[in-house]
């Protein structure tokens, strides 16, 4: 795979200085995406399928691994939008080649404490509520499992705490969109649906436009038996995951088998975890 890795690059830097990159070189391109995807990208590691998408989504550490494959540098020109009562900042991440210093390609990020994740948090307790001023509390009104709903009461984040976060979201939005451009790698994930709110995403993932079919090189016809070494590491991760409800047993083992053959015992063993109950439904069902 390393010849391939440098054969693409070489080419892919002379297509730069040509104007135009051959056939050959694009398709071999795409290869080189999904070849490090199967033999070093790790479902729910490196990437994941949200349910509603056709695609995995990269996540950061997959991202990197690009980065690192391809040889890519990033640099970020960071603009700040803030105003006296909203943190905001716009990222422009610069990808350029390592070995060369060309610029590659970019992407643009942008956050803010006046998304719905960063502007309002969880009331401590019912004290901390009432004491708030009442422009700067709300009831929320949430869903649990089972599609039963129930309220939360949230206060107003102070924006300047989260001023870090911010940048480093902006930062990793900004990077993923580099990445994604530089190394045409959209045909194999989707980009930044980990990200959104819940309801927001399941509205995007319930009501957009509905799947292409898959254009790139078809998969392999036989696909490896996933191993024990990777399941007994990856276990624990899928435990917290389905336990918490992010995830459910049946996604956790279609995103294995994207690229991986689960053994029926490694699918019972996922499927005997259990999802803990969340506060909203206890307080639901007392």
């Amino acid at each position: 795979m390393n010849a391939l890795i440098k054969a693409e690059t070489v080419n892919a830097l002379a297509a730069a200085t040509n104007g135009r990159m051959a056939v050959s070189d694009i398709i071999q391109h795409v290869a080189v995406v999904q070849e490090v995807m199967r033999a070093v990208m790790k479902p729910e590691v490196h990437y994941g399928k949200i349910p509603g998408t056709d695609k995995p989504t990269l996540y950061k550490a997959g991202a990197e691994v690009l980065c690192m494959v391809f040889r890519i540098a990033d640099t970020y020109e960071v603009t700040d939008m803030s105003t006296a009562d909203i943190v905001r900042y716009r990222v422009n991440c610069i990808g350029v080649h390592q070995g060369t210093g060309i610029v590659m390609g970019s992407g643009l990020g942008e956050a803010s404490s006046g998304e719905e994740k960063y502007k309002w948090r969880k009331a401590i307790c019912k004290e901390e509520f009432d004491e708030t001023p009442a422009n700067m509390r709300r009831v929320k009104h949430a869903r649990g499992k089972g599609g039963t709903t129930y309220k939360q009461d949230q206060i107003r984040t102070e924006p300047a705490d989260l001023a870090n976060t911010i940048l480093k979201m902006a930062n990793k939005r900004a990077k993923m969109a580099m990445v994604l451009n530089v190394t045409a790698a959209s045909d194999c994930f989707a980009q930044d649906l980990e990200d959104m709110d819940d309801a927001l995403r399941d509205h995007l993932t319930r009501h957009g436009d509905e799947p292409t079919q898959p254009t790139g090189p078809a998969a392999p016809a036989e696909k490896p038996i996933y191993s024990d070494e990777a399941f007994q590491k990856n276990l624990p991760i899928w435990r917290d995951l389905i336990e918490s409800g992010k995830k459910t047993a049946e996604a956790v083992i279609k995103n294995v088998n994207l690229l991986n053959v689960m053994t029926a015992e490694q699918m019972s063993m996922v499927r005997a975890t259990v999802v803990k109950p969340t506060e909203g439904d206890s307080n639901e069902n007392a």
